[in-house]
């Protein structure tokens, strides 16, 4: 197959595209690079250094499938431009799926978010549960996925609402729960926790991208949406999960905490056939033998939120 990976140099992307690769598809990346680019040349990819806004109709020639990860990926960075966030997820989905029904693309697969649900109160939050987002990202997130729906008599939709990731890639981050956790543990002995009652889903980085796999091979049939998250923990349950791995102190912060708290319910993705293989003691345990063996770099566009804020006042959004 030809696919075209949107996002494809972030954090998940990085993870993706050599298992595309290795399977044989040939795969087209567009990406602005904001946060570099950390893939590996190879003959069956084409990195196109190019915004989603300004898509064109030859980037989606011969396409079978999309993978449409780009996005500002969380609630600080949505925060940081509004306007660059509805352009960014929603319009250019919008102009994407038209002109991929233009073109004859059988399939796209999108990268929502498990908070679009906001803060419920069932234990076992599921995909027919009305969608109540308490932020600009979650609504931005809730929009994008209705317009992908409106399309769907004319194109093969799967829309995913991962939990938090956590675990390993080359284009790092340091401000998803685990990793952030993990990399103080590692670095400083220490881990702040703020609150720490607040309920985080959580799926492994290598269990989303074979996620991403499983539905490039699947039909109309299974078309729709899907919860991807397996373990609903604590803050403060991760962060002892960590110290249990990385010998560190835990310290509480009660004041001015983030209250936000998030359940997924994934019956229905493993009702159809898809097993997770990893968990978060296993990203823990990959994240500090790679800073053990010094594969991992303290890299400032690794904090995506402040790398973000510093390329808006430098103005190169725009």
């Amino acid at each position: 197959m030809k696919i075209l990976v949107t996002g494809g140099c972030g954090y998940t992307g990085t993870n993706l595209i050599p298992k595309l690769l290795n399977l044989g598809h040939k795969v087209i990346c567009i990406d602005t690079m904001w946060f570099g680019n950390f893939l590996k040349r190879h003959e069956n990819l084409k990195i196109l250094k190019k915004d989603i806004r300004e898509i064109k109709e030859k980037n989606l020639k011969n396409i079978d499938a999309i993978i449409h990860l780009a996005s500002i990926a969380n609630d600080p960075m949505s925060e940081l431009d509004k306007n660059l966030s509805w352009e960014v997820s929603s319009l250019s989905t919008l102009i994407i799926i038209d002109k991929a029904i233009k073109l004859g693309v059988k399939k796209i697969i999108y990268a929502s978010s498990g908070s679009v649900y906001g803060i419920k109160k069932e234990k076992k939050v599921h995909e027919n549960l009305s969608l109540k987002p308490i932020s600009l990202y979650n609504k931005v997130k809730m929009v994008t996925e209705r317009i992908l729906l409106s399309y769907k008599d004319k194109i093969n939709i799967f829309i995913v609402r991962p939990a938090t990731v956590c675990g390993f890639s080359e284009r790092m981050r340091f401000d998803v729960t685990v990793n952030a956790l993990s990399y103080s543990a590692l670095k400083k002995r220490k881990i702040v926790v703020n609150g720490g009652n607040q309920i985080r889903p959580n799926i492994h980085i290598e269990d989303l991208t074979n996620l991403y796999l499983f539905f490039l091979k699947k039909g109309r049939k299974y078309s729709g949406i899907y919860n991807a998250g397996f373990e609903n923990l604590s803050v403060l349950s991760i962060a002892k999960k960590v110290r249990k791995i990385i010998p560190s102190e835990i310290k509480i912060i009660k004041k001015n905490y983030d209250p936000r708290s998030y359940r997924l319910d994934s019956s229905k993705l493993i009702k159809i056939g898809f097993k997770p293989k990893f968990k978060i003691e296993d990203a823990i345990n990959d994240l500090k033998y790679r800073f053990q063996k010094k594969q991992i770099k303290d890299n400032p566009k690794f904090y995506s939120i402040n790398w973000l804020k510093k390329i808006i006042n430098r103005k190169k959004i725009y």
